[in-house]
C-alpha cells in the first residue's frame, strides 16, 4: 500500500468515527438538502453495529460489530426485556461489568432491552429508517420526542459508553442530539431509497 494510500485509508476511517455538528452543513443552501445532508450524518450513529445490535429485525438481539446472534440464545419476550426466566436484566445489569479473567465487559443500563419490533433497522436504508422515526404509529415519538430521546436518553447515550472491548458509535451524544433537533428544525427531511 501506497504512503498516500494508507494516509487516506486511515482518513476516511476518522471521519467515520467523527460526527459532524449541525454549523458544518451551513453552506448547503437548499433547506430541504441540509436537512437530508444531516439525517445522512445522523445515519452514522443509527447504522452502527451498537444501535442496530437493539434494532434488530428479528426476536433476537444481534452482538458484536459483525452483528452476530446474541450469545446465549435469548427471545425478545413482552417488551422486549426477555423471555420470562431469561429477563435481559439476569446478565445485564446497571452498568458495563468488566471481565475478571480476560478483556471485555457485559453491557449494561438501568432498563436494558430491544427497541419495538416497528423499530427495527437491522438490514433498512437510511431513508426506510427516516421514515420509521417520523411514523409516530411505528416509533411511538412525536418529532420533538424523538429529539429529546436522542439528546438525553441514557440507554441511547450507552453507544458512547459501551465499555472495554467495544467500539463507542460516531462523535458524542450532544452532537448527535443538535443534529436531530436541526434535521426537525430544516423539515425532518428523508433520504430517498
Amino acid at each position: 500500500m501506497k504512503i498516500g494510500t494508507a494516509i487516506a485509508a486511515d482518513s476516511e476511517a476518522a471521519k467515520a468515527q467523527t460526527l459532524q455538528s449541525p454549523e458544518d452543513f451551513a453552506n448547503i443552501r437548499d433547506e430541504s438538502k441540509r436537512s437530508v445532508a444531516m439525517f445522512n450524518e445522523m445515519g452514522k450513529v443509527l447504522t452502527h453495529p451498537r444501535c442496530v445490535s437493539c434494532h434488530p429485525r428479528g426476536d433476537s438481539p444481534l452482538q458484536g460489530m459483525d452483528l452476530h446472534k446474541h450469545e446465549p440464545p435469548i427471545v425478545r419476550g413482552a417488551g422486549g426485556m426477555g423471555a420470562p426466566g431469561m429477563r435481559c436484566s439476569t446478565c445485564h445489569d446497571d452498568d458495563n461489568v468488566a471481565f475478571s479473567t480476560e478483556e471485555g465487559s457485559i453491557p449494561g443500563h438501568p432498563g436494558w432491552r430491544l427497541a419495538p419490533k416497528s423499530m427495527a433497522w437491522e438490514g433498512k436504508s437510511l431513508g426506510e429508517i427516516c421514515r420509521q422515526l417520523k411514523d409516530q404509529d411505528r416509533s411511538h415519538m412525536t418529532l420533538e420526542e424523538l429529539q429529546k430521546h436522542n439528546a438525553t436518553d441514557g440507554l441511547v447515550g450507552w453507544g458512547w459508553h459501551p465499555g472495554e472491548g467495544r467500539i463507542p458509535v460516531s462523535g458524542t451524544q450532544e452532537i448527535f442530539g443538535e443534529l436531530t433537533q436541526a434535521w426537525i428544525d430544516t423539515g425532518a427531511v428523508c433520504p430517498e431509497g
